[in-house]
């Protein structure tokens, strides 16, 4: 049986080292890189099961890297930094990343994030037939989603949360909540990743309610998938 590829991705070499060393003692094959640029063109010959990405890159940037790969791949991205500002972690996931580890980390839990990203990443295809509503068909068996005609790109959690939410319509559900229910029990982010992910939903669903239905928001509750 084949290990897992993970890229870890980022120029400080001791970071590197050790990370990597955890990686293969839970059975992961490792390739690492210090540049984003050189990342790119390794991730078109070879698509890795994740990606550790850090921020601050020679070449090209880790958040331009994570745009170039959501251009053509869903796999999952962890982004590594040493910034604890909101602002680089809603940044990170508004641009497609599952996951933002902060630096310096506890070697443990990064092992625990991967897992489960990879656990979630490789259970979602196992739901059956395609949700469809007017305008709008959702498949997590081939994580496609169809909105008017024209199929949509989404990483596979915003498709996930849309699923789920379109899967309980008119059921309001809390932020917390979602992210039990989507992320899983074991997901360490916070209830801002909710808010991020249905922006973006928002953003490439525009105009729902033309069709009768919409992600609204329910004040001081949360979200649900409404069908009037």
């Amino acid at each position: 049986m084949n290990k897992p590829l993970i890229f870890i991705v980022d120029d400080d070499p001791n970071i590197a080292k050790l990370i990597q060393l955890y990686l293969e003692q839970e059975e992961y094959d490792v390739r690492h890189f210090a540049r984003g640029d050189e990342t790119l063109v390794a991730f078109r010959q070879e698509e890795p099961a994740l990606v550790l990405l850090d921020i601050m890159l020679p070449g090209i940037d880790g958040w331009e890297l994570c745009r170039e790969i959501r251009k053509i791949s869903q796999v999952p991205i962890i982004m590594l930094s040493a910034k604890e500002e909101t602002f680089d972690k809603v940044k990170s996931l508004e641009l497609g990343a599952d996951d933002y580890i902060t630096k310096p980390f506890d070697p443990g839990e990064m092992i625990a994030r991967i897992k489960a990203v990879l656990r979630r990443s490789s259970t979602g295809n196992t739901t059956d037939d395609a949700l469809r509503f007017p305008g709008l068909s959702i498949s997590l068996t081939s994580y496609e989603v169809v909105f008017d005609g024209n199929p949509v790109q989404m990483p596979p959690k915003e498709l996930e949360l849309l699923h789920f939410l379109a899967l309980h319509q008119n059921q309001v559900f809390t932020r917390e909540q979602l992210l039990e229910k989507v992320w899983g029990f074991d997901y360490f982010g916070d209830s801002r990743t909710v808010d991020v992910h249905v922006k973006r939903l928002r953003e490439k669903l525009p105009d729902s309610e033309r069709f009768g239905w919409t992600i609204r928001t329910v004040w001081s509750v949360g979200y649900k998938f409404e069908i009037k």
